[in-house]
């Protein structure tokens, strides 16, 4: 029995459909289907691989894939839309913008893909509040917390405290 659960296809969509000015002067939509579960959890791990060197200061220019695994990478991503868009005959910094527009809808979902894709995948221009967040959320860790309004200290006992408090 299905429950008031809408069967999953009747409501969410199983691809992306991106705009593009070929260089024949044409604009033309390309499909880009939903990765198998396999290549979607590929995908995901990939990037959170490559948030957690951006999150321990890896210098921007860390290489997280080399060009061969970059490829793959796209490959996965774009699925069915990958040799239709080579074929298009792209240049790099538009074949590259389509498929990693295409890897944030895979692991954010489509909001986040429509920024990057609408920021021109300027980072920045994706999240401009991340300073702002970053300055927040540091002056919070160097924020003393308040003391307790109950008398106690707010810590734990050591060993051997409580076992002298028990004597």
């Amino acid at each position: 029995m299905a429950g008031s659960f809408k069967v999953l296809e009747e409501f969410q969509d199983d691809a992306l459909t991106l705009p593009l000015r070929c260089p024949d002067g044409t604009v033309r939509e390309f499909r880009i289907p939903a990765p198998s579960a396999e290549d979607g959890l590929r995908v995901q791990h990939l990037m959170e691989k490559a948030r957690h060197l951006a999150a321990g200061g890896a210098p921007q220019e860390t290489e997280v894939l080399d060009d061969d695994a970059e490829l793959d990478l796209f490959e996965v991503a774009l699925g069915a839309a990958y040799e239709e868009l080579r074929a298009a005959g792209l240049d790099w910094s538009r074949f590259r913008h389509v498929a990693m527009t295409a890897v944030m809808w895979i692991t954010a979902g489509l909001d986040v893909a429509e920024k990057y894709w609408e920021a021109d995948g300027d980072p920045s221009r994706v999240a401009p509040n991340r300073a702002a967040r970053r300055a927040s959320s540091a002056a919070a860790s160097t924020t003393k917390r308040r003391g307790s309004t109950s008398g106690t200290s707010g810590q734990r006992a050591t060993g051997r405290a409580r076992k002298a408090a028990k004597t």
